[in-house]
Parts: C-alpha cells; sequence; structure tokens
C-alpha cells in the first residue's frame, strides 16, 4: 500500500491545579476557541471541547504522526497563557501535572461527544474525582491515589 493512512481519536482529560474552580463560564467559549487553534497547529482536531469550573474534556483526531504528550503540553501552556490573559481569573492560573488521554473507537465518536457536551449536567451528581476514578476503572488502569491528584 503506497499511501498511509490512520483515523485515531482520544479524549483528554485535565483539571485545574487542585481542581481550583478557576474555569469561569464567560471565558469558556474563548477558551475552547483558543485550545482548537493549538490543536490545529499541532495538525490535530478539536472535535468537541466542554468541561467544568474545575476540568475540562477534549475530544481530538490526531494526525498521523504526533506525540501525545507534547500535544497535551502544547494545549496547557498555551491554554494557561491565554487564561491568566484574561482579565476574570486569578493570575495563579495553573493546570494539573498530569492528564487523562483515552482512545476513542470509530463507533465510540457520538458517545463520547454526547458526555462531553453534558460536562455541567454530568458534575451535578459527580465531582472530578469520582468522574476520573471511574474513566481509570472503565479502562483497567492501575492507579495509585497518592499520585493522581496535585
Amino acid at each position: 500500500m503506497p499511501q498511509s493512512i490512520s483515523r485515531i481519536f482520544v479524549h483528554i482529560v485535565f483539571s485545574t491545579k487542585n481542581r481550583a474552580k478557576l474555569i469561569a463560564p464567560e471565558i469558556e467559549k474563548g477558551l475552547f476557541g483558543y485550545i482548537h487553534g493549538v490543536a490545529a497547529n499541532n495538525n490535530a482536531h478539536l472535535i468537541i471541547a466542554n468541561g467544568a469550573a474545575d476540568h475540562i474534556h477534549l475530544l481530538i483526531s490526531l494526525p498521523k504522526k504526533i506525540d501525545i504528550p507534547e500535544l497535551i503540553g502544547d494545549i496547557k501552556r498555551a491554554s494557561s497563557r491565554w487564561i491568566k490573559s484574561q482579565n476574570i481569573n486569578p493570575k495563579n492560573f495553573y493546570w494539573q501535572r498530569g492528564y487523562g488521554a483515552f482512545s476513542v473507537g470509530q463507533t465510540e465518536i457520538e458517545v463520547v461527544e454526547n458526555y462531553i457536551a453534558s460536562q455541567k449536567e454530568h458534575h451535578k451528581d459527580k465531582d472530578f474525582k469520582e468522574e476520573y476514578r471511574s474513566f481509570l476503572t472503565k479502562y483497567s488502569i492501575d492507579f495509585d491515589e497518592r499520585y493522581v491528584w496535585d
């Protein structure tokens, strides 16, 4: 086959440092638009983004050649600078050091899109830690609570 083709989707989740509620509703649209641009600069495509005051979810279609930690690092660095440039949030905004990146199959794209779209409703009953633990369990990832949170 002369052409290399790939279609890889990843659901990325990360919180603010110490789950501080610093993502104000009035900046979400701008924040997610900015992240869309950062993803595009990495030849990735942001399909949907949403979250709560203390974390975000991103569904991203990855290019053929990508270093996922580098992409997430770029997104976190650039979006942190963008948030700090806004006059709405404190200047001491930081994302947590870690992140979750979970593979998504083509047949699950709509399910994940709906899940991300309904974040505000979802987090009326479940906090970020509960949600994140459920992802780790769903994907059979062994973890030690001492090293998951910052």
